[in-house]
């Protein structure tokens, strides 16, 4: 058989939930809500009228065997957009056979279509593998910057002061 790369469509929001949940697991996380509740959050932000992001899914047969999540950002350079890919993940059956290098040439293509300058991501340092791989796409790692997170809790107006 042959692995097709697709976007994904709402009928795709329950495998959308359970890679989530594998990624969440992988991390070593347990913040993932119930099956349901994830199901339909994935229907809300991938598939409203002002998607947060956009899902390539990796299959062979009726099997998915992974994802890439991404989203446009901007600006970037000459007042471009960038792509940035802020999850790429390839199940056991899926790892060692070209899925990841499948998802990425899809990646490509689609930063390509909607006239992207670059396609951006962060890697874990810890991930070898990964990091090699990325390498063999032709990516260097940028060492001009640091890589920030804060965490927003739920509700809540803040304050100013």
């Amino acid at each position: 058989m042959t692995v097709v790369v697709e976007h994904a469509t709402a009928d795709d929001a329950p495998v959308i939930s359970e890679l989530i949940e594998e990624i969440e697991d992988y991390y070593g996380s347990r913040a993932a809500p119930p099956a349901a509740e994830r199901v339909e959050r994935v229907r809300e932000l991938l598939f409203a009228d002002h998607p947060a992001a956009r899902v390539l899914l990796a299959r062979e047969g009726g099997v998915t065997l992974g994802i890439a999540c991404y989203s446009s950002i901007w600006p970037a350079v000459g007042v471009t957009c960038s792509l940035y890919l802020k999850e790429l993940y390839v199940r056991e059956p899926g790892r060692r056979k070209g899925t990841a290098r499948l998802l990425m040439e899809a990646l490509r293509q689609a930063a390509r279509d909607t006239g992207c300058s670059r396609i951006e991501w962060t890697a874990d340092r810890d991930n070898p593998v990964a990091l090699k791989f990325y390498e063999s796409l032709g990516a260097r790692a940028q060492d001009g910057k640091v890589f920030y997170r804060v965490s927003v809790p739920p509700g809540g107006t803040g304050s100013a002061g």
